[in-house]
């Protein structure tokens, strides 16, 4: 189930704003305040062809920084730290003024500066591009970032920028070692094929060959299903999140705690092969296949057979937070004024995490892809083959990467993120080459490697080709918003039916709401399809053949098709304070040993534990209700009497609470 990221509808229209803005130029600040509903308007001259860059000092407010072209189109929305500066760069594709908005998140109030720091040429040659780019970073009191390009075995580009450490003055460097996150997953992969290779396991095996402790659900998940995400299992930072573990501020995780959360399962969440659901406990059990079979420890295990062969000197596997990296980066979450606070990293994370490594052992690693001195052809062949689901339709995932296209050429690829530290790596089959970026500030847009591989590869790729699509030249202003009526409705997620997406109109402002989330607005970029504002999301809408509108797909992360509910046309639940009774109690879940207290609290049904935050449950379908990032789905006995719940969230679906007063 995916969520949308919370961002205030615009309270003002366009033509008010417009008369209001201010205009912004570079080196200048200019402060403001915001009240509840207010959006902020500023407006930068662009000759076409510029990169601009900025910040927003949060001074005692939270805010939304949307931007757009001289169309009225969305070029993005950032919504990073509650505090501190909310950093923006973009580049112009065209001459006239450009719009910066800042609106409060969530009703907040409060002031601001905000300040346009570069307003410049956007940099041809692909070196001084890099440097451009990553200028936010490359100040002595500012997290790092690093940087390598290669191809057919030469460095094209190698540079670090900004500070390791910030307590003890450390730059980054280029061969400092970095927490890479999910990006390691390709390393646990593989180190499964070579054990494939050797004939001490298959990839079809049933895990509990090897982990015996996992339950019978009933259907076989084999090696393969843990390696491509279709396993069915719960994902353990998600479910430990519902406990009120604060991984985001460094709860302890055991690595035995992945065996305990599976044996507790009481079902599959998905069939194995038939979904792909991103899971971070199955590279945990498939690194403690490697660990059972090699009889070592899964990092000895990587220093023997992967990293000391490929000469990775600078990589290793970091079995807690507790151990010891040296020359390691920290990695740094804003904190406010200017200021950072630790980051630290996610414990019980090996497998699926956890591996420091530099850009230029990483150039070894992906190097190896072709040249393949550590393992065979046939394994990278494999482990960069899209799976296909039980249905028939492409995963995009392999064996511990991505795989799709950029500029006509195949890529392969994945990123990552720890607490604080971000990571990506691309690797294009085609040419030989590939790009990574590291950096250890928790802000770090990892996306910007596409970026730099366009420029560093434009003459292999096709870029004329794919900047030029159907809704390019969509004018937003032809569009009639009468013509979205048909459009709107409710829209039930087919992975999660309980999640619902609902379409509104009100005059010409189009809305949608996701399921215990604010209401978004939404921009037309076609005649069917949409951006979401404030979110990386998109959405098509889909007719049958007699025209009638039978569904939409959500665009974020990946897709999600979502069916339009028959009674679309019925008013939505809205439970009176004498319902919402039914629901107040206390509720206990065995499975994950946590309760939870639900109070009515201003005619507002109120989800509280010790160590989450209060959260407002709003209603959806009736005995629905979201909030909290959770989606909570009521059963009642014979006697309608209100006997638990069901929660979910993004990842983690169907743990059950039972009432116990």
């Amino acid at each position: 189930m995916l969520r949308f990221i919370a961002l205030l509808a615009l309270a003002m229209s366009a033509s008010d704003l417009a008369a209001q803005d201010a205009r912004l130029r570079e080196g200048s600040e200019q402060r403001g305040s915001l009240a509840t509903g207010d959006t902020a308007g500023y407006v930068l001259e662009s000759r076409g062809g510029d990169y601009v860059s900025g910040s927003v000092e949060q001074i005692s407010v939270d805010v939304v920084v949307r931007l757009v072209d001289p169309n009225g189109r969305l070029i993005r929305s950032i919504d990073g730290p509650a505090r501190g500066g909310e950093y923006f760069q973009f580049e112009t594709d065209q001459a006239g003024e450009y719009r910066i908005e800042v609106a409060p998140f969530e009703g907040e109030v409060g002031d601001f500066a905000i300040t346009i720091d570069r307003l410049e040429p956007i940099e041809t040659d692909p070196d001084k591009l890099v440097d451009q780019l990553m200028s936010a970073y490359d100040r002595d009191d500012s997290p790092g970032a690093a940087v390598a390009v290669f191809r057919d075995g030469r460095t094209l580009f190698s540079k670090s920028y900004g500070m390791a450490n910030l307590a003890y003055a450390i730059p980054f460097e280029v061969d400092t070692r970095t927490n890479i996150g999910s990006t390691s997953k390709q390393f646990t992969a593989f180190a499964i094929m070579l054990l494939a290779e050797r004939g001490q396991l298959s990839l079809d095996d049933d895990i509990r060959i090897h982990v015996p402790e996992v339950p019978d659900f009933g259907e076989t998940i084999t090696i393969r299903h843990i390696l491509n995400h279709t396993s069915g299992l719960r994902e353990f930072l998600n479910l430990l999140a519902m406990t009120g573990r604060r991984l985001d501020h460094g709860d302890y995780i055991d690595r035995a705690e992945l065996i305990d959360i599976v044996e507790r399962q009481p079902a599959l969440q998905n069939s194995p092969g038939a979904e792909w659901n991103y899971n971070n406990t199955a590279f945990g059990l498939a690194a403690l296949i490697v660990e059972r079979i090699s009889e070592q420890p899964f990092e000895e295990f990587m220093e023997e057979n992967v990293f000391s062969p490929l000469e990775m000197t600078r990589s290793m596997v970091r079995p807690s937070p507790e151990h010891i990296v040296e020359e390691r980066s920290e990695g740094y979450i804003p904190a406010g004024d200017g200021t950072y606070r630790e980051g630290g990293d996610l414990a019980g994370a090996v497998g699926a995490g956890s591996i420091y490594t530099t850009v230029g052992d990483l150039q070894k690693w992906v190097e190896n892809f072709w040249e393949t001195e550590v393992g065979s052809p046939e394994i990278f062949a494999e482990m960069m083959e899209p799976f296909t689901l039980t249905d028939g339709e492409s995963s995009g995932y392999g064996l511990g990467f991505f795989i799709d296209e950029q500029g006509g050429l195949e890529r392969v690829h994945h990123g990552g993120a720890d607490v604080a530290h971000r990571s990506m790596l691309a690797y294009y089959p085609g040419i030989r080459a590939g790009i990574t970026t590291q950096s250890n500030h928790s802000n770090f847009d990892s996306n910007v490697t596409f970026r730099l591989a366009e420029a560093f590869f434009a003459d292999a790729m096709e870029l004329e080709n794919e900047a030029v699509d159907a809704d390019a030249t969509f004018d937003p202003a032809s569009f009639d918003p009468e013509d979205f009526d048909p459009f709107v409705g409710r829209y039930a997620l087919d992975a999660a039916p309980t999640f619902i997406l609902t379409f509104s109109r009100e005059g010409s402002t189009l809305h949608a709401v996701a399921t215990g989330q604010p209401q978004m607005e939404i921009l037309p970029t076609s005649d069917s399809t949409f951006a979401v504002v404030g979110v990386e999301a998109s959405l098509l809408f889909h007719r049958t053949a007699d025209g009638e509108i039978e569904g939409v797909t959500l665009n974020q992360g990946g897709e999600q098709h979502a069916t339009r509910l028959a009674d679309d046309g019925e008013e939505a639940w809205a439970p009176t304070t004498e319902d919402l009774e039914d629901f107040k109690g206390r509720f206990f879940s065995v499975e994950i040993e946590t309760f939870y207290d639900l109070v009515i609290e201003d005619d507002q049904l109120m989800l509280r534990h010790r160590r989450l935050d209060d959260a407002e449950l709003t209603p959806g379908e009736k005995d629905t209700f979201a909030g909290g990032g959770l989606t909570f789905s009521f059963e009642r006995d014979r006697n309608d009497r209100v006997i638990g719940f069901y929660i979910s969230n993004q990842r983690t679906r169907d743990v059950r609470f039972a009432r116990v007063n």
